[in-house]
């Protein structure tokens, strides 16, 4: 029923089970971004012509939208960025890298979250701390609570969904033991938007990543939310045409936020684009998404364990989207593209989460990743698809 809304369903027969890595796009995504290009194309926050104002207006509309979609309390708390990854190097570097001797991530965390506080010289237990978790990959909170009272100036940034594994964090519970020893939060949302209601004000985080194109908008958008009380100390992360106030050769005044920290033309057609995904899914209603996929999610889980050379790594409790499985004595890479030669696309491999695979020491996984739209026939051929590729690797 739903794919009747993305077309590429209708040009491509493929099972499509890769939505962690980007999910398909909604007809109005596309549609609009094609009027920008076609009807009104211009730059924004610069002329004052009819197009010039009009694409201004809708860009800026775009930002108060996800200021309402999220709840959060002001407009100008809301950074567009290219993306996840843009959010969190955003942040290291305007506001952690001066400012804090420690930052404490998870044993689940995306290189995107990872990387960069490498890139300041911090490995660990040398500015650098990890939380433990369990044997079922669940989040370790009074490890958490430990790292804090060693480190009394640190920074928590913590993925809210696992993009390997599907696993939901704690994160009010984690920002209620971090606030209480002082420490501001960033929160990894790329997974979070597509399947769940986030409300900035009800988890109380500093700091909120968020992605376009894994939430049925386009490729190279997204946004960083930045609790008002933390602007002032930022610094811009770039800086060029649309940032400045006043210019002369003695010196350069910045715009106020978000402006200062938006240098340069944006993704003007991405943002409107992303503005019409999160519409979408208001249409649809996050109540009947999550129920839809949580019956989804569970049949998947059901069918695999149907298959009697099957590893888990987790439960399916407090877990959505992703499911990750190796097949014993069988490669996971070979697995996938077996699958691909049956037009059933699932991604197989570490999923940018390296030392989650090293520390329960393995390579990768084949990972399963649902969206709204997908339904029992895309399982039920999955599996088919799956039982054939074990068959041929055993032969």
């Amino acid at each position: 029923m739903y794919k009747d809304h993305f077309e590429y369903f209708s040009n491509n027969k493929s099972v499509y089970l890769d939505n962690a890595a980007t999910t398909q796009k909604p007809i109005q995504v596309l549609e609009v971004m094609n009027d920008y290009y076609t009807k009104f194309c211009a730059n924004i926050h610069r002329s004052n012509y009819s197009n010039a104002n009009k694409a201004t207006t809708l860009y800026e509309n775009s930002r108060t939208y996800l200021q309402e979609f999220i709840n959060a309390k002001e407009k100008y708390e809301l950074i567009f960025t290219k993306g996840v990854t843009e959010s969190i190097n955003f942040v290291a570097t305007s506001f952690v890298k001066d400012n804090f001797d420690t930052v404490i991530i998870s044993t689940l965390e995306h290189h995107s979250n990872i990387v960069p506080w490498h890139m300041q010289g911090r490995t660990l237990h040398q500015g650098l701390e990890v939380v433990n978790c369990d044997e079922n990959l669940n989040f370790d909170l009074a490890h958490l609570e430990e790292l804090l009272i060693k480190h009394p100036n640190s920074f928590v940034s913590i993925a809210h969904i696992s993009n390997a594994f599907g696993k939901i964090l704690p994160i009010k519970e984690i920002v209620k033991i971090a606030h209480a020893y002082n420490a501001p939060v960033l929160v990894d949302g790329a997974q979070s938007l597509a399947h769940i209601k986030v409300d900035i004000q009800d988890l109380d985080v500093d700091f909120y990543a968020i992605s376009s194109h894994k939430t049925f908008g386009p490729t190279g958008t997204g946004a960083i939310y930045a609790k008002e009380e933390h602007l002032k100390s930022f610094k811009p992360y770039q800086t060029g045409g649309a940032t400045i106030n006043d210019v002369s050769f003695e010196r350069s005044i910045f715009l106020d936020s978000p402006y200062m920290f938006e240098a340069g033309t944006q993704n003007i057609a991405g943002v409107l684009g992303f503005h019409e995904a999160l519409k979408f899914i208001t249409t649809i209603g996050y109540e009947k998404i999550h129920k839809e996929e949580i019956q989804l999610y569970s049949y998947l889980r059901k069918e695999l364990s149907t298959i009697k050379e099957i590893q888990f790594y987790t439960d399916i409790k407090d877990s959505i989207g992703s499911l990750s499985f190796n097949i014993q004595g069988l490669n996971h890479e070979d697995i996938g593209i077996l699958l691909d030669k049956q037009h059933v696309l699932v991604r197989c491999g570490h999923h940018c989460a390296q030392p989650v695979m090293k520390y329960l020491n393995i390579e990768g996984t084949i990972r399963v990743s649902i969206a709204f739209y997908n339904d029992k026939y895309d399982i039920n051929k999955f599996i088919i698809a799956l039982r054939k590729a074990i068959e041929i690797l055993k032969d």
